[in-house]
């Protein structure tokens, strides 16, 4: 996904000359070939992440469509005043970028987690919030932020992660992507974690359930359409997604169904629990202690719609 990041955006700089790229001294192999071609176009601010914010904002107001790079927590929860404050509240032309996130440095202990950013984003003013499932995803985000005016949070992982489209889907922002129609549970995942929601479908399928897939990339502003229409298709929507349970995608599916007031809709969020993680594993045990393994999303599948059953029989 950082591959396909920065190679789009080259190719976007080429032709449109308002393409700004701020690191927080993060990205080494990955930037190079755009310093070469850009340099008076591209500014290491250094581990400043503040800093680098209103330096984004700064050059945004000034016409600029500022791309603003950096890992894990450090260009989202070090800097949020300054999001808030500089980016948000003046409505800036500045896209910030997160790579490496959810359990990707799950080696690396708590302080390498992103797992709260899509709860915390979300909320804030002005802000769209994408969170792509593969690098195809990613190219065609790249695009569209920069025609989108205002802040913009892009949440990446690393490289190499599993390709979900085998041909380039329609990619709006705000409009989600169904990967597959199906009439028994609707998967509504964001992220590379929608890899194991489409291997656990192909599980399911042995056990005569068919499940509906939509690919969430925007999690704000969420596609209530699609949302609504699974529902009405399924009666039953589970919401996968490498983020904290609280406040996230699920937390944005639940508000829709919410107040959308549908009668016998039956409901289920997985994402990561309410804790900090303390022991150090993979990003694949990490998941897996979250109930996000192929393995896991099976489970929870089954025990909703038997209790659907078994709710139904009484």
């Amino acid at each position: 996904m950082r591959t396909a990041f920065i190679h789009t955006l080259i190719k976007l700089a080429r032709s449109d000359k308002r393409i700004f790229l701020l690191v927080g001294d993060v990205g080494f192999s990955l930037v190079e070939p755009f310093v070469k071609e850009f340099p008076e176009r591209f500014l290491n601010v250094g581990i400043s992440e503040q800093n680098m914010m209103g330096i984004a904002t700064g050059i945004a107001l000034n016409g600029k469509v500022v791309f603003v790079y950096s890992l894990t927590n450090f260009p989202t929860l070090r800097c949020l005043e300054q999001i808030r404050d500089d980016v948000c509240y003046h409505n800036a032309n500045v896209k910030i970028v997160a790579a490496a996130c959810g359990f990707t440095y799950g080696e690396l202990g708590a302080t390498h987690h992103l797992t709260e950013d899509l709860s915390i984003m979300r909320s804030l003013p002005n802000i769209k919030v994408i969170t792509p499932a593969d690098s195809m995803e990613t190219k065609l985000a790249i695009r569209a932020l920069v025609k989108e005016k205002g802040p913009c949070y892009l949440r990446l992982q690393r490289t190499g992660e599993p390709i979900i489209h085998k041909t380039t889907p329609y990619f709006q922002i705000g409009k989600a992507i169904t990967i597959h129609k199906g009439r028994n549970v609707a998967f509504i995942g964001s992220g590379t974690i929608l890899h194991n929601a489409i291997m656990a479908e192909k599980q399911l399928i042995l056990h005569g359930i068919s499940v509906h897939i939509i690919s969430m990339h925007t999690v704000k502003p969420i596609d209530k359409k699609a949302i609504l229409l699974a529902a009405k298709k399924t009666g039953a929507i589970i919401t996968i997604e490498e983020n904290s349970i609280l406040g996230g995608l699920g937390g944005a599916v639940a508000e829709v169904l919410a107040e959308s007031k549908m009668p016998g809709i039956i409901f289920k969020r997985l994402g990561i629990e309410d804790r900090f993680f303390y022991q150090i594993g993979n990003q694949e045990y990490l998941r897996g202690v979250n109930s996000l393994s192929v393995e896991s999303i099976v489970k929870e599948t089954l025990e909703l719609l038997n209790y659907r059953k078994n709710k139904h029989e009484i």
